[in-house]
């Protein structure tokens, strides 16, 4: 809990913008570097309650959320209380993710006021070109990561292009806002639909091949928590392994079904061990009596396995 809880409840429920600033103190971070989250939750910046259970939600990442969901009178409010728990936070186990508004509505001074407070990355929603992109990289701190939300037909128009600077690390699949821009209906959103497995499929594989984490999209039913299920189940057959979550059962879920596996963990090691060994030998494809035949791309795949488990 922070430790002025009080005076940062009295400052915002009197609506008082300036007693609430004064509340927050530029502070230095440990940046938190980590690539193997699984779970992304969101929580709105302006839920004082929602902000003070940071630690104790079981989400690897937490997407402090100044965008939808915040009313346009209550925005100046959350990116003060985000600075706050920002800096209340000065090392933490989870990803602290800022999601900014759209970048002319706002984007653009919020990354700047937010720089002090050192989040772990910023998150730009509504992206569209990677003009914009490096509009961002004018004012970001070069500490923290740029997250991009993929949900613009110029954006996915665009997608391999987006990925202008190593610190463009993940891209978050914004569907209802994808399909909204295409003009195309919602109730193509299901499982067994081919565009939307076009659009999984297509999303994930050029993020692999850019080098960013895809995160698969949120899904807003939160209560119904066997369809959530299934799309996990189905994403991770894909290679997914990372979602959006709007609830902490969504995250506690997500968790649970991208879980790392430890024997696939223990054959990628061994499986590199005999290459590397047998390769110092100038043998590059050999039969185990375990694994079957090892070469290169096979050494490589077990390679890709503990890159994505790092």
């Amino acid at each position: 809990m922070l430790s002025n809880f009080e005076e940062v409840k009295a400052a915002y429920e009197k609506r008082d913008l300036i007693a609430l600033d004064a509340l927050a103190s530029p502070t230095y971070r440990m940046i938190n570097r980590r690539k193997d989250f699984r779970s992304v939750l969101m929580l709105s910046c302006n839920n004082l309650e929602h902000l003070t259970k940071i630690d104790m939600v079981e989400a690897d990442c937490i997407v402090l959320n100044l965008e939808d969901g915040v009313s346009k009178e209550d925005k100046p409010f959350g990116l003060v209380l985000c600075a706050i728990f920002l800096s209340h936070h000065k090392k933490c186990d989870k990803k602290l993710i800022v999601r900014v508004n759209p970048l002319i509505e706002g984007g653009y001074e919020e990354i700047t006021y937010l720089n002090q407070f050192m989040p772990d990355a910023i998150r730009v929603p509504k992206i569209r070109n990677s003009k914009e992109v490096e509009s961002v990289y004018e004012l970001l701190d070069d500490k923290t990561e740029l997250h991009l939300s993929i949900e613009t037909s110029g954006a996915w128009a665009n997608l391999a292009k987006l990925k202008i600077d190593k610190r463009v690390t993940t891209f978050y699949l914004g569907i209802l806002d994808l399909f909204a821009d295409m003009n195309l209906p919602q109730n193509l959103i299901t499982r067994d639909n081919p565009v939307m497995l076009h659009i999984l499929s297509q999303f994930l594989i050029t993020c692999r091949i850019i080098g960013v984490r895809p995160v698969s999209f949120v899904y807003q039913d939160f209560k119904n928590l066997e369809e959530f299920e299934k799309w996990i189940s189905l994403e991770k057959s894909m290679g997914y392994d990372a979602k959006g979550c709007i609830s902490p059962e969504q995250a506690k879920l997500v968790n649970k079904m991208f879980a790392s596996d430890e024997r696939e963990i223990r054959r990628a090691k061994t499986i590199i061990k005999l290459f590397e060994l047998k390769r110092e030998e100038g043998v590059t494809g050999f039969e185990d009596d375990e694994f079957g035949f090892i070469d290169e791309p096979i050494y490589k795949g077990a390679l890709a396995v503990l890159n994505r488990n790092e």
